[in-house]
């Protein structure tokens, strides 16, 4: 059947653009230039239709999304808040570990620092996770610690039953509710890890849970909290018509909506991570670096860890395209990000919690932010420290922690990451593998400009010199010139400045294309275009993975043919597999055969194949 969320509010599109002057720094009390753009009409958001797995939902007449929540002391008799600004995550950016966003308290007039921080502090020391939950380790990483300098801690949450920690939050607030509530049910919405720790929880406490998912989650992910024992109904395109439902749902059948994160019980769920560190901790603390979301684990962690030990900071990680605590903070009040990036999904939320955001503006002490390329290196770190891999988000700490550590110089000092999550989507891998070494700082991407003649691609190689080419992407494109996309591996940036300087001497251009996500992301696979080459002969190689290999194959054929095409991506220890043109006259083709011979590297000729026929040639 079919689903629809009519009438879907309108939205005002940015108008004010949050500049930012050195040091990076946000005050609501400074003075900010401002971007005004006015004349800019209203857009309409459409929302298309959906299948689900249940009876017809209709959610066209739901009423407009409350996010508010009973929070404590006076705010539960606070006026709903007005609808937040929307605002673009690229109008907040700093410098790889830098730390920003951090609150102005000039004009606090204490928040959580009074009886509502005692008051967390009580639930906090009361909380029943333990129930479910367990009191997962605090373990050093002695491979990340020597090469930073730094002791760094991991708190590792992604050992918990459900691999993450949004167990504790679920499972507190729910063992909290009368009998007769929990036995009218509880329901969520949530596409990941909230959805199993709301799952394990229904099942631990003998009550039913509906949880409701976007159809767009991957099947694995649902399969997973069904066979949990909760009802699984897959609705709408995205999260905010799956929440629209389970709201609804929620009041028609009075079931307990259990929130991700911004309810008073799941933030003092989530809390008892800091009572952990605390107790776990031995020595001096100087930050615990907490991934950011809805806000919900840092509020809890916060509200714990700033009673007992006020000199220990507590940093948020943020995706720098998912930055929504940042820039609220920035801002002095919630904003809504226009879009969040889906990387790291476990994190992906546009607009954090109301009670989490009001904890965090009066204890958290700044925001870092780290690209997608830093998240998949700290996958790759994680892996080598302790043969774990964490999802993106459950890195997204980490990532965050080692930036930030180099940006300031950090020396001697004990630092806690919280290793929050490990329910990694298997497909995501190959995106991890080829990103981490460029988010290391260990592979750049270039772009070189070189004459179409024989023996340029051979001299181009020469000037890489000694660097690895971890991948090679040419196309023969006109008869004067082409330009080589390729990756090369490096140890320290002086080796990169290096051969660009190689290759500006020798007059060719060479563009540094690393830090731009298109051509990661799409032209590195679309190099070139349909052409019609003469006598091009297409081959596949198996190149062994060691230094030189390259090199002799060239010796084998270059500049006696010039090369028309090379794609090159290094496997790991097994072998590179490479797709290889060659401009080879017929009558040469036994001297071909017989070069390969010499070679010694296996090989087939594909000249015919049908697909290479319909893509590439004109």
């Amino acid at each position: 059947m079919e689903a629809r969320l009519l009438n879907a509010p309108i939205f005002e599109p940015l108008t004010r653009k949050c500049l930012l002057l050195p040091p990076f720094s946000f005050s609501r009390g400074a003075s900010i230039p401002i971007d005004n753009r006015s004349g800019m009409r209203h857009t309409r958001r459409v929302l298309c239709q959906a299948m689900v797995s249940k009876d017809t939902v209709d959610i066209s007449n739901s009423p407009v999304l409350d996010t508010s929540i009973a929070t404590l002391g006076d705010a539960l008799a606070a006026p709903p808040s007005p609808p937040p600004k929307r605002v673009s995550a690229d109008s907040l950016q700093f410098p790889p570990g830098y730390l920003g966003a951090v609150p102005d308290r000039s004009g606090s007039d204490g928040g959580a620092d009074g009886l509502d921080a005692m008051e967390y502090l009580t639930r906090i020391l009361g909380s029943k996770v333990y129930e479910l939950a367990i009191e997962s380790p605090l373990q050093l990483a002695p491979k990340l610690s020597e090469r930073l300098g730094v002791n760094i801690w991991l708190k590792r949450e992604d050992l918990q039953p459900v691999f993450s920690f949004k167990l504790r939050g679920a499972y507190n607030m729910m063992a909290k509710l009368p009998k007769e509530q929990l036995e009218k049910g509880v329901i969520c919405s949530s596409a990941g890890n909230h959805a199993q720790g709301v799952a394990l929880a229904a099942k631990r406490l003998k009550c039913d849970a509906v949880i409701a998912m976007p159809v767009t989650t991957p099947e694995i992910k649902w399969q997973s909290v069904q066979k949990l024992g909760a009802t699984v109904v897959l609705v709408g395109d995205s999260y905010d018509e799956a929440q629209a439902y389970a709201k609804k749902r929620s009041k028609e059948e009075g079931r307990t909506f259990i929130p991700p994160f911004d309810h008073p019980d799941v933030i003092a769920g989530q809390g008892t991570v800091g009572m952990e560190i605390v107790r776990q901790m031995k020595g001096p603390l100087h930050a615990i670096f907490v991934p950011v979301g809805g806000g919900g684990l840092i509020a809890g962690i916060a509200a714990y860890v700033k009673r007992v030990s006020p000199e220990v900071k507590i940093i948020g990680v943020e995706p720098s395209d998912a930055n929504a605590m940042a820039l609220s903070l920035c801002h002095g009040q919630r904003i809504m990000l226009d879009k969040a990036g889906v990387f790291a999904d476990g994190v992906a939320v546009k607009e954090v919690g109301e009670e989490t955001f009001r904890l965090c503006k009066d204890l958290m002490d700044g925001v870092v932010l780290v690209s997608r390329d830093a998240i998949c290196a700290s996958i790759k770190d994680m892996f080598e420290e302790k043969r774990s891999i964490l999802e993106p988000a459950g890195a997204l700490s980490l990532a965050g922690a080692e930036a930030y550590c180099k940006y300031y110089g950090l020396k001697g000092e004990n630092v806690v990451v919280i290793t929050s999550g490990a329910n990694m989507n298997f497909d995501k891998l190959r995106i991890v593998t080829e990103l981490a070494n460029v988010g290391a700082d260990r592979e750049a991407v270039l772009a070189t400009i070189v004459p179409e003649k024989p023996g340029s691609f051979k001299k181009f190689c020469e000037l890489v010199g000694p660097m690895n080419i971890t991948e090679f992407k040419y196309r023969y494109n006109s008869e004067k010139e082409a330009v080589v996309l390729y990756n090369v591996g490096m140890h320290m940036p002086s080796e990169l400045e290096e051969m660009k300087n190689r290759m500006k001497a020798s007059q060719l251009e060479t563009y540094n294309l690393t830090k731009n996500d298109l051509v990661k992301d799409h032209l590195r696979y679309l190099m070139g275009g349909k052409s019609n080459v003469e006598n091009e002969v297409l081959c596949r190689f198996i190149f062994p993975e060691r230094p030189g290999a390259l090199e002799k194959f060239l010796d084998a054929f270059s500049p006696r043919w010039n090369i028309s095409l090379f794609h090159y991506r290094g496997q790991g220890e097994t072998g590179a597999n490479i797709l290889v043109g060659l401009q080879i006259d017929k009558s040469d083709m036994i001297e071909f055969h017989e070069r390969a011979r010499r070679l010694a590297y296996d090989y087939v000729v594909v000249t015919d194949d049908g697909v290479f026929q319909l893509l590439m040639h004109t």
